[in-house]
């Protein structure tokens, strides 16, 4: 039986999947017929959904045989709260993603841990080394897949590495802490702090004045994950404290012009590039899940609603 697929995303997107989702689908021995909502499908036929969060579709009530929903993106904060979906979601997870985000993630530390953006600058003949890895403590919020991977990278360069999360994470050479304890004691140790929550009702505003009293003098943030994670307001008052942040992810995309992040000499910005999706890679990763589910095997990286819909 054809598996009947809707690819619910920009017309833009669909052109960068075009040729490698179907491949990848027949690759995979998933027999496929994929839909764009311009088709004006029936929704009662409608198998799988692949979904990026800026999609029209809202209303999932008539899927009725919907089997499951996969992002696009590693976000779903757009759209794991839609009380119309009871279908499972997946979010997108492939290695592609996930290097790319370990990149980023490591240039970065790697950069504030040197002192590179001081001698890019020109600044005076300083000969003082900056301490060794083991010397400079980094705190993982978020220990999913990407902040998992990104703190045994860390780790594997020698910097000692805390990791807080919602549950205890059992990774060799990380230490992990839970609730808001353990967050305060990650916060209050570490010289690097890096973002990878998910955004969720309870990490909204997460990096709030409070939580950024708990930072040391000097300290540096970094947010590869969601802009929501941060109160700007609240990080713009402590940034004279701390030594800086690099942010790649705001509430509003693009970055308005007028703001203050732009000009801030102790903020540096980059454009929501720290884990792109891959559609080659990508594609893949939707159908294997695409196969699982018809196949009757679980489904990869599905995405726990519970407080979502709370």
């Amino acid at each position: 039986m054809t598996t009947r697929i809707l690819f619910a995303a920009s017309s833009e997107s669909w052109e960068n999947y075009a040729q490698v989702l179907p491949a990848a689908l027949e690759a995979a021995g998933v027999d496929h017929e994929i839909l764009q909502l311009s088709d004006a499908p029936d929704p009662a036929t409608v198998d799988w959904v692949i979904y990026a969060p800026s999609s029209p579709l809202q209303d999932f009530t008539p899927y009725t045989r919907l089997k499951g929903v996969l992002n696009l993106w590693a976000g779903v904060e757009n759209v794991e709260g839609n009380r119309t979906l009871t279908a499972p979601l997946a979010r997108m997870v492939d290695p592609d993603l996930t290097q790319g985000m370990v990149e980023w993630v490591t240039g970065h530390v790697l950069r504030h841990h040197l002192g590179m953006d001081a001698h890019i600058h020109g600044a005076p003949w300083d000969p003082t080394p900056p301490p060794l890895t083991r010397d400079r403590p980094v705190a993982m919020l978020g220990m999913g897949v990407l902040g998992t991977a990104c703190a045994k990278a860390l780790r594997d360069l020698g910097f000692p590495v805390t990791g807080w999360s919602r549950s205890v994470k059992d990774v060799p050479g990380v230490r992990s802490l839970t609730d808001e304890d353990g967050l305060r004691v990650a916060l209050e140790g570490a010289d690097i702090v890096v973002l990878l929550t998910p955004h969720t009702r309870s990490t909204e505003n997460l990096m709030n004045a409070e939580r950024l009293s708990l930072m040391r003098d000097g300290a540096v943030l970094l947010n590869p994950g969601r802009g929501a994670l941060i109160d700007d307001a609240a990080l713009l008052a402590a940034l004279p404290r701390l030594g800086h942040a690099t942010l790649d992810a705001f509430r509003v995309e693009p970055l308005p012009e007028d703001a203050p992040y732009w000009s801030h000499p102790k903020v540096t910005v980059t454009p929501h590039i720290a884990s792109t999706t891959r559609p080659a890679s990508a594609a893949r990763t939707l159908a294997e899940n695409i196969r699982r589910g018809e196949a009757g095997e679980p489904l990869l990286h599905l995405v726990d609603r519970s407080e979502a819909l709370a």
